[in-house]
């Protein structure tokens, strides 16, 4: 018994993911590898600025005093690549194997130590960086340094990594800010343009005790939740966002391309990010993104560690971010600046301890965009959202009693995308599915047609139709036929192309002469033919129901009760002969190109000509004997 998941890896009921087809995992099962996205986070040089005492006071007042002492650590961009085909953005969770998961404000307060709880990072938008950078940096960055609103983080590092100690109190609030814009810009606000920031979050740092009250964390994470949803997008190929937060998270709950470490820590430093600082990397050589893929299709239970920071001691950790662990489980709109997401805890509760139940139906919601206005305050335009957000408290989730969780797995597994890749790879499913499409011609091709009426007799040719325009479609040949004249037959064999399909052109006119076109196919590729005489009489047409309205059927029978059939008008087609271009995506049939074509001359006035066919007659093979004869499964 085959496993439906092999043919149809989910949702099986798209109730949840309605987006399925946009989604990167629909693009990898047919096939179409995007590898490894470009991850751009630039925490490489950020060990390069030079900030005094006086700096550091300010770095932390403004909230940041943890997030300054994360490491540069080296991006896994496979495991990154893998992850982002396990996400969904209709429920910004992970659908694993297991069930969903995701980075939840809990998890940020943790790795990161930013705060989670406070004022919703939003504020004045800007297409220009000359009058903001002027008035709280002092100084505005040469044409080629900006781009719009953005700033090259270049620019800020040669211009304020090096603040003199005995600078004057402006100066070191002036290179001060000028940090914290390349922090955030390289950590949690990295965007895909590789080296540049917005120069709107710089009026935030303008008082950094101010500063201090907004809720950076809740902000990083509604940040990396967009980065997420952008990138699992099929036609991405890129992802920004705190991509540490994420690699990090990955290493603590999930069992897959966790690296070593040097030591066993004897205590642990907050944030816990730093656990990794040093680590010890696997062989990672032969771990690309279908390795990582592979082992989250295959991911138990035993894998994932729920609940990572139980066993760590929480004396380590400052009293402000105890306080607010517990919004990492309330059902709230995480907000920064115009990138609004929900956060949902309520569908990850084994994160918390908790059994987990069937959740609630995600609301949802417009994915709104700054535009490129500038000077726009767009806390008017997200009143609804930071509504939401403020009442962030009141939507703590809580645990239930007597809870089966089989009863959410079951649900879940009728909801969810099971696989990413395919079990089996696409050749083998090609070449399973051209067996049975030749089985089923044989049948039609063999089974007796005394005692069948008109419409079982129409069933049948129809049954025998489909599945030869099947087995032409799926390996690029075509339905070989020729009209009574084999002299033309006999020429030479052409050069060596690509099988391509060209289009029809000028359509043929119906008054015009039917032609049709033969290839030289070697013997041991040619399928065996039958030639009969066809009576105009026994032709069907099957109407708007073919793709080709000129395509009829010819049904007669032979000797022994047997029905055939042929194609006609049958597209234009450059036969060739080149194995090299074989692939999973285009199956060519290796055939010859002919110098001319054939053509059957059938007069108006005879209307009961009869021309000798020559037909496919597809022999009863078993799958084993296709698989012998043709590496590739195209055998027609």
């Amino acid at each position: 018994m085959v496993d439906y998941y092999a043919t149809n890896p989910g949702p099986i009921e798209d109730i949840v993911l309605y987006d399925q087809d946009k989604h990167v995992s629909s693009a990898v099962w047919e096939g179409q590898e995007r590898g490894a996205l470009r991850c751009h986070e630039h925490t490489s040089k950020l060990d390069q600025w030079m900030l005094t005492e006086k700096q550091v006071e300010l770095v932390k007042m403004a909230g940041f005093g943890y997030l300054r002492m994360i490491p540069a650590i080296s991006l896994d961009n496979p495991l990154i690549s893998a992850l982002v085909e396990r996400w969904r953005r209709e429920t910004n969770t992970f659908h694993f194997t297991v069930g969903e998961m995701t980075v939840t404000l809990e998890d940020v307060a943790y790795l990161l130590g930013l705060p989670v709880d406070g004022e919703a990072v939003i504020g004045v938008t800007y297409t220009s960086c000359e009058a903001v950078c002027i008035k709280l940096l002092g100084k505005a960055p040469d044409s080629g340094y900006t781009s719009g609103g953005m700033v090259k983080l270049s620019w800020l590092k040669e211009t304020f990594s090096q603040c003199p100690e005995d600078a004057s109190m402006e100066d070191i609030a002036r290179c001060t800010r000028a940090y914290l814009l390349y922090l955030v810009g390289s950590t949690i606000f990295s965007t895909t343009t590789g080296n540049k920031v917005p120069v709107m979050y710089l009026p935030l740092f303008e008082n950094f005790d101010e500063a201090g009250k907004y809720a950076w964390g809740a902000a990083a994470l509604s940040f990396l939740y967009r980065a997420l949803g952008n990138a699992s997008l099929r036609s991405q190929s890129t992802i920004s966002g705190c991509l540490t937060l994420l690699q990090c998270w990955s290493y603590y709950h999930l069992n897959v391309g966790r690296p070593k470490l040097n030591h066993d820590p004897i205590h642990e430093c907050f944030p816990f990010v730093l656990r990794w600082k040093g680590k010890q990397s696997s062989p990672t050589s032969n771990r690309d993104v279908a390795f990582y893929r592979k082992s989250l299709d295959s991911m138990k239970p035993s894998d994932v560690d729920w609940c990572p920071y139980s066993n760590i001691s929480h004396t380590v950790i400052p009293e402000h971010i105890l306080r607010s662990l517990i919004l990492g489980r309330s059902k709230t709109m995480l907000i920064c600046y115009d990138k609004a997401e929900r956060h949902l805890p309520d569908r990850c509760l084994r994160q918390f301890g908790m059994h987990q139940t069937v959740p609630e139906e995600v609301q949802k919601w417009e994915r709104k965009s700054r535009g490129v206005d500038g000077g726009v305050d767009l806390s008017t335009k997200m009143e609804s959202e930071l509504n939401e957000w403020s009442n962030r408290h009141l939507y703590i989730v809580e645990a239930e009693e007597d809870v089966e969780e089989s009863e959410y797995m079951q649900w879940y597994m009728r909801i969810t995308r099971k696989l990413v890749g395919r079990p089996v790879p696409i050749s083998s499913e090609f070449q399973r599915m051209n067996a049975a499409l030749r089985e089923i011609a044989h049948i039609a091709d063999t089974i007796s047609t005394h005692g069948l009426d008109d419409q079982q007799l129409q069933s049948v040719t129809r049954i025998r139709y489909i599945t030869y325009e099947c087995l032409r479609d799926q390996i690029a040949s075509t339905v070989v036929v020729a009209s009574n004249s084999q002299s033309e037959v006999g020429k030479k064999v052409r050069g060596k192309e690509r099988v391509r399909r060209k289009g029809m052109g000028k359509r043929k006119r119906k008054e015009e002469v039917e032609q049709y076109y033969a290839a030289g196919i070697p013997m041991q590729h040619r399928i065996p033919a039958t030639t009969f005489d066809v009576d105009p009489s026994h032709l069907y047409h099957i109407g708007n129901e073919m793709d080709n309205p000129h395509l009829c059927i010819t049904v007669s029978e032979d000797d022994h009760g047997r029905i055939s059939h042929v194609a006609h008008s049958v597209d234009d087609i450059d036969f060739c002969e080149d194995a090299k271009e074989v692939d999973e995506s285009h199956f060519h049939h290796l055939v010859g190109e002919q110098d001319g074509h054939l053509s059957s001359e059938v007069a108006e006035d005879k209307p009961h000509a009869s021309m000798d066919i020559v037909v496919p007659q597809v022999s009863h093979e078993t799958r084993e004997d296709v698989a012998q004869q043709n590496d590739y499964g195209v055998l027609v």
